[in-house]
């Protein structure tokens, strides 16, 4: 299963659940998204042919988020860019998102190994605030 938040037309997450399924290719972002996700499903045998990706000046704005949550299980809270809270997802492995506006914040709920990857180069740009989740 694929989760979309959104609002006010502002993708703000993209939860790509364990149980979800689809053979081939599939972007789950827009073309014009800062950070693609996409998701491949190959039989035995594919083959990706050899490639290179050429140099390509990529202007981007913020800070995208990809976390693959390995075992454990987290509660992520979303909030507006004004850090009003929107509303909250339970994450168990398996279960990858991407964040791509607004702020979050996260709740380990049970002991939990997550991978992240982000748009770089890296740069201290957080703003942290209280959790106001009502």
């Amino acid at each position: 299963m694929i989760e979309k938040i959104i609002h006010d037309n502002k993708l703000i997450a993209i939860i790509l659940r364990k149980d979800f399924h689809k053979e081939g290719i599939s972007f789950l972002t827009d073309n014009d998204a800062q950070l693609q996700l996409g998701y491949l499903s190959h039989p035995a045998g594919h083959e990706v042919k050899p490639h290179t990706h050429k140099p390509v000046i990529r202007n981007t704005l913020g800070t995208h988020e990809v976390l693959f949550i390995k075992n454990g299980v987290i509660e992520i809270d979303f909030y507006l860019a004004d850090k009003t809270y929107l509303e909250s997802r339970k994450l168990l492995a398996g279960d990858v998102i991407l964040l791509a506006e607004g702020g979050h914040g996260i709740k380990v709920l049970e002991a939990a190994t997550i991978v992240e990857v982000k748009n770089g180069p890296y740069i201290e740009d957080k703003e942290r605030f209280q959790r106001k989740k009502d």
